[in-house]
């Protein structure tokens, strides 16, 4: 699978409020299945199953099954290439200019000599 197409899941998968949700709620420790239909109550057992094979799908989480349980466990590596491909140069150019932007405004209230 190409390097594109793999970004391509894991925006696809981010852009979702509820399992951006899910990720939030795996990043401290992994859930089960279980777990995550008790805390998305609202969602029936089907659709919080079909965002998790998104996630899945995304490489954002990682599933281990322990008998008859499924343990969804946050793989936060494809965010953080997100974050290097796309975020931190980005950020780093705004910081920059900001720098840029703070010297000129101090340039210009420096008292007339």
């Amino acid at each position: 699978m190409s390097s594109e197409h793999e970004e391509d899941l894991v925006f696809k998968a981010l852009a979702h409020p509820r399992r951006r949700a899910m990720l939030d709620h795996l990043k401290d420790e992994a859930r089960t299945t279980g777990m995550l239909c008790e805390a998305f109550a609202e969602m029936d057992r089907c659709t919080v199953m079909l965002h998790l094979k998104v996630l899945e799908d995304a490489g954002l989480i990682v599933v281990r099954r322990e008998g008859r349980e499924r343990w969804n466990h946050l793989d936060a590596l494809p965010i953080k290439r997100i974050h290097d491909r796309w975020i931190s140069g980005y950020a780093a150019h705004a910081v920059s200019i900001l720098d840029k932007l703070r010297g000129d405004l101090e340039g210009s209230s420096a008292p007339a000599r």
